[in-house]
C-alpha cells in the first residue's frame, strides 16, 4: 500500500510543479486536466499521511508495551494500539476505492433529458415530478440548473425537458440516474381509484467542451423558429428558438429558453457536442460493461432502474436491490443515499476488475 501511495505522492509533486509552468497555463485543455488530477491526488496524499501516522502509532505502541515500565504509559499505549488497529482496515478500504482509476468525464457538467414514456398525461406529470426532484437535489448540492428546452404536457408536467447542471463532479454523480423510472400510483384523472404504472426516461450526457468534440459547421443544418413556451410576446413572436441537425448522425439539438437567438444557438451547440460525445462514450461503456458484467452504469436506456410506489411509500432501485420506505423525502430531492449505494456498488465492481489494488 505504501509503495502505491509513494507513486501517488511523486505524481502529486510533479503536477504541482507543472501547473505553474507558463506553457501549461496557456494550454487550457491540459491545464484543466492537470488541476483536476492535482485536486483528486491531494485527497490521496492526505490519506497517505494518515496511513503513515497510524503505522507509526502502532509501532510506537508495540515498543512501549513490549518494554513494560510505567503501567500508565503501557495502558495509554494499549489504547493507542487498539485505536490505530481499528482505524487501519477502514482507511485501507478508503484508499483502495480512491486508487480506482477515475473516468475522465466524471468531473464534467451534465446535460439531463427527461422524457415522458408510457402512461399518457400521468407520465408527463411524473416527468415533471422527476424534474422537481432533480432540481431540489442539485440545489442542495450547490449546483446550478439551467433549462435548455421543454415541451409541456397537456395536464401538467413535461412531455420532454432538457436542462444543464453545472457544478463539481456533476456527471460522475448524475450518470447513475440514467434509465427508465417507473411510478405506481392513482393518477389525478383516475375516477375509480385504480393504481396505474407510468414511466419516464432519464438520459444524462457529459457536457462536452469544444476541445472534446469538433463539430464541422458544414455538417450542421440550422433552423430558426418561434418559441412555444412562456416568456412573453417577444419570445413567442420572434424567431429566437434554434434547432440544429447534425447531418452525418441525424442528431438534433434545440434551445428555446433564451430570448436571444445567439444565446439559444450557443446552448444548442453545447447540447449537440454533448450528444456526439455521449455517442462515443456509450460505445466505450458498452465494452466496459461487457467486460465487467456491470448493471450499475451500463448505459442501457431501456432498462427499468427504479420504481416509485406511492401506496406503499416505497422506492426500489432494481440494479442493486435497494428498497427505501422514504418516498416523500426522496421525491423532494433526498436521493443522495441511493446515489451513494450505487457508487459503492460500481466502485466494488471496479475494484474486483483492478485486482492489483486489492
Amino acid at each position: 500500500m505504501l509503495e502505491k501511495l509513494q507513486i501517488v505522492k511523486q505524481r502529486f509533486d510533479e503536477i504541482g510543479d507543472l501547473i505553474i509552468q507558463p506553457d501549461v497555463m496557456t494550454d487550457q485543455k491540459r491545464y484543466i486536466a492537470l488541476t483536476k488530477e492535482y485536486k483528486d491526488l491531494k485527497i490521496l496524499v492526505e490519506k497517505r499521511e494518515e496511513y503513515k501516522s497510524l503505522l507509526d502509532n502502532i509501532s510506537e505502541a508495540e515498543d512501549i508495551i513490549s518494554e513494560g515500565g510505567d503501567p500508565e504509559m503501557v495502558d495509554m499505549a494499549k489504547m493507542q494500539y487498539e485505536e490505530a488497529k481499528t482505524r487501519l482496515p477502514v482507511l485501507e478500504d478508503e484508499i483502495k476505492f480512491l486508487l480506482i482509476p477515475k473516468e475522465p468525464e466524471d468531473s464534467k457538467n451534465a446535460v439531463v433529458e427527461l422524457r415522458a414514456g408510457t402512461g399518457g398525461d400521468e407520465a408527463s406529470i411524473f416527468a415533471g415530478d422527476l424534474f422537481r426532484m432533480y432540481t431540489k437535489y442539485c440545489e442542495n448540492r450547490g449546483w446550478k440548473v439551467d433549462v435548455v428546452d421543454f415541451s409541456e404536457g397537456t395536464n401538467g408536467g413535461f412531455k420532454e425537458i432538457q436542462f444543464e447542471v453545472t457544478g463539481e463532479d456533476v456527471y460522475g454523480t448524475l450518470k447513475f440516474e440514467a434509465g427508465v423510472h417507473r411510478v405506481q400510483r392513482v393518477p389525478q384523472t383516475e375516477t375509480q381509484g385504480r393504481i396505474h404504472t407510468s414511466a419516464a426516461t432519464v438520459m444524462v450526457f457529459p457536457e462536452a467542451e469544444e476541445f472534446d468534440v469538433e463539430v464541422n459547421p458544414k455538417d450542421v443544418r440550422i433552423d430558426f423558429f418561434c418559441s412555444s413556451g412562456p416568456g412573453g410576446q417577444s419570445v413567442n413572436t420572434t424567431y429566437s428558438a434554434v434547432r440544429l441537425t447534425h447531418i452525418p448522425t441525424g442528431l438534433v439539438a434545440q434551445c428555446q429558453d433564451q430570448k436571444s437567438q445567439h444565446k439559444n444557438k450557443e446552448k444548442a451547440f453545447k447540447v449537440l457536442r454533448s450528444r456526439l460525445y455521449d455517442m462515443e462514450l456509450a460505445k466505450k461503456n458498452a465494452e466496459d460493461s461487457e467486460k465487467r458484467g456491470s448493471m450499475v452504469t451500463s448505459g442501457d436506456r431501456s432498462a427499468k432502474i427504479r420504481t416509485y410506489n406511492y401506496p406503499q411509500g416505497r422506492v426500489t432501485d432494481h440494479r442493486i436491490g435497494l428498497t427505501l420506505y422514504d418516498l416523500s423525502n426522496i421525491v423532494n430531492g433526498d436521493i443522495q443515499r441511493i446515489i451513494d449505494e450505487l457508487q459503492l456498488a460500481d466502485n466494488t465492481e471496479k475494484l474486483k476488475a483492478n485486482t492489483d489494488l486489492i
